[in-house]
């Protein structure tokens, strides 16, 4: 089984929002950039919320992110896995991000989104933070993922609407 390396982050230091995956797939690895798979809906989602559409160039799409003060990233810094499937990951291979050094450079945010059930279950699994002065709020959403074949475009995007709305960043 392939070790595998996660990506820098997408930031900007006055991010709010933090959004995070657990390990890019195999067609985002293989382009270089998060969420490449066509099938995967976290870029037409990202159109709908702040314009940042699969057809632009991905620098283009990164500084859209950026514009709208959210930062993007991954739990784990590396693993080992022989699929794209979150469940292929060895357990015993993950290293995660450095998030203490992270959130300390990245002060303004305040909500930490969680793409998909495995990266939240990573986050608080092997991210060890010492972080008291500072009040976290976090929230899983559906996978954007092609694997999460149980929600509709539809039904994912209204969960993701919480991203952007008002109430998260006050």
């Amino acid at each position: 089984m392939p070790h595998i390396h996660s990506f820098a982050p997408i930031e900007e230091a006055s991010a709010r929002v933090l959004i995070l995956g657990s390990m890019p797939g195999k067609e985002s690895l293989r382009a270089g950039q998060y969420y490449a798979h066509s099938r995967n809906a976290f870029w037409p989602i990202m159109s709908d919320l702040i314009g940042a559409k699969p057809t632009l160039p991905y620098e283009a799409n990164a500084i859209k992110l950026k514009a709208a003060g959210i930062a993007l990233w991954d739990v784990l810094a590396s693993c080992t896995r022989h699929s794209s499937l979150d469940a292929d990951i060895d357990k015993d291979s993950i290293s995660a991000n450095n998030f203490e050094a992270f959130f300390l450079i990245h002060p303004s945010i305040t909500h930490v989104f969680f793409n998909g059930a495995m990266a939240e279950k990573c986050f608080h699994r092997y991210v060890k933070l010492n972080l008291e002065f500072r009040a976290l709020q976090y929230k899983r959403l559906p996978s954007t993922s092609p694997a999460n074949a149980s929600m509709t475009y539809n039904q994912k995007l209204n969960a993701w609407k919480v991203i952007i709305e008002q109430e998260t960043f006050s």
